[in-house]
């Protein structure tokens, strides 16, 4: 019970901004939750939009393994190559280049695989396709004898 009315009132006022307040703050907490889902949602067709699938080359390639995780061979570039996409990698003259696989059928004309930089090259090896012609091969490492399927990761763009 209340002393006085003045204390009533003031005690219903307390009692009332309480109420208010925790239910600002339960809407804050719902306002938040939902801006952090809004969010979310917002970027998830962003980041699953970062790479895209190219279209394939080839169908089948040769390796060394099935794999294809050993070198078949080492190339030096006879020409600078400045790729048409991502799935390719540029390729300057002289570079050597760990050659990987060989396409077949449809896409005879490319190989994979990966740049030889310099020690201190800001170029990071990453594995791509490239035409065969700008390429003569230096050493042979493992017979190209396992023909693959290529699948969609071949042809993935990061």
């Amino acid at each position: 019970m209340c002393s006085s009315a003045h204390h009533c009132m003031y005690s219903l006022l307390q009692q009332n901004l309480h109420r208010l307040s925790s239910r600002a703050m339960a809407m804050e907490r719902g306002y938040a939750n939902w801006s952090l889902i809004l969010l979310l949602c917002g970027l998830l067709p962003i980041a699953t939009q970062a790479g895209r699938q190219m279209p394939k080359l080839s169908d089948k390639k040769l390796c060394a393994d099935a794999e294809c995780s050993h070198p078949i061979l080492i190339a030096r570039a006879l020409q600078d190559y400045y790729p048409q996409d991502c799935r390719f990698i540029p390729i300057r003259q002289g570079q050597l280049v760990y050659v990987y696989a060989m396409l077949k059928d449809r896409g005879n004309l490319y190989w994979a695989g990966s740049v030889q930089g310099t020690y201190y090259s800001e170029q990071e090896a990453r594995l791509g396709h490239f035409p065969s012609s700008i390429v003569e091969e230096t050493h042979a490492l493992m017979p190209a004898e396992v023909l693959v399927k290529t699948d969609k990761w071949d042809f993935y763009c990061p």
